[in-house]
């Protein structure tokens, strides 16, 4: 597998059934975003950890993944489910939903608005639809496998590839102290080889910005399906290149978003400086 995917692949399934999924991912998103955003309490919570004491999952996630996944199981009971807070299951039908009911947990707990609902479907294993819906940013970005990529209404593309010296670059870090300490001196080599880093604390959003171009290029470790199922397919759909190391598809090792020519040497720098392991 390669990691350099084009933007507008195979059709892929029918028609029909990428409306069908389209549709109904934005309305679990909608649904899951009103909830997060009217129904925060001013008293939120920790309601357990992840992978570390500073990995926090809120009530509300749980919560939030609950409402999405009743609404697939009540309009396509046959489907699979991954999602974040634990939903799992199998399916028969040869679709996958992918879940993040909320990405950017930590911003939600602190009142920042930079967080997200991200729903994926897969088909027989390839994502055909990407849905990113952030409520506080009054903005939903949406992609249909050969179709283009969309902020609300409107179609988007990624900015023309700069020198990698004049490139933004978004990024973010790990909840393991190992981990972060070596993101850290990723960082430290990279920042003065580019124009600057960002770290906004959604992977979904950081993903949908390459899309919109309002970033040049992103970059993390540690990523799981969820953080990136929606965000990869919308900002593949807007132009871009994704993957992890040279010759391999994004993964947990390594997840990089940026257009053409500027992806390559994005890339080829993360590699030299060891960015896919800690």
């Amino acid at each position: 597998m390669t990691d350099q995917s084009q933007p507008n692949g195979p059709a892929g399934p029918p028609a029909a059934l990428k409306a069908e999924l389209l549709a109904i991912a934005l309305d679990a998103a909608a649904r899951a975003g009103a909830f997060l955003r009217d129904g925060r309490p001013d008293d939120l919570g920790v309601a357990a950890t992840k992978s570390s004491a500073v990995d926090v999952v809120t009530e509300m996630d749980i919560a939030s993944e609950k409402l999405i996944t009743s609404l697939l199981a009540d309009r396509r009971p046959d489907d699979g489910v991954l999602g974040e807070e634990g939903a799992s299951v199998e399916g028969s039908s040869g679709v996958q939903w992918v879940i993040d009911p909320l990405d950017g947990t930590v911003n939600y707990l602190y009142g920042l608005p930079s967080w997200a609902v991200s729903i994926a479907a897969r088909v027989h294993g390839e994502t055909v639809v990407g849905v990113v819906h952030a409520p506080l940013r009054g903005e939903t970005w949406r992609a249909v496998l050969g179709e283009g990529a969309f902020l609300d209404d409107r179609p988007v593309r990624v900015r023309p590839a700069p020198d990698l010296a004049l490139a933004l670059v978004g990024t973010g870090f790990g909840y393991l102290a190992e981990r972060r300490a070596r993101q850290a001196e990723v960082v430290r080599e990279l920042i003065p080889q580019v124009r600057d880093i960002r770290r906004g604390g959604s992977a979904a959003i950081d993903l949908c910005d390459v899309a919109t171009g309002r970033l040049d290029a992103y970059y993390e470790r540690g990523l799981h399906p969820w953080d990136y199922a929606a965000g990869d397919l919308i900002a593949r759909e807007a132009g871009a290149l994704t993957g992890g190391r040279p010759g391999e598809a994004l993964s947990s090792e390594l997840t990089v978003a940026a257009p053409p020519g500027l992806f390559e040497p994005l890339q080829a720098r993360l590699e030299a400086l060891g960015a896919w392991h800690d």
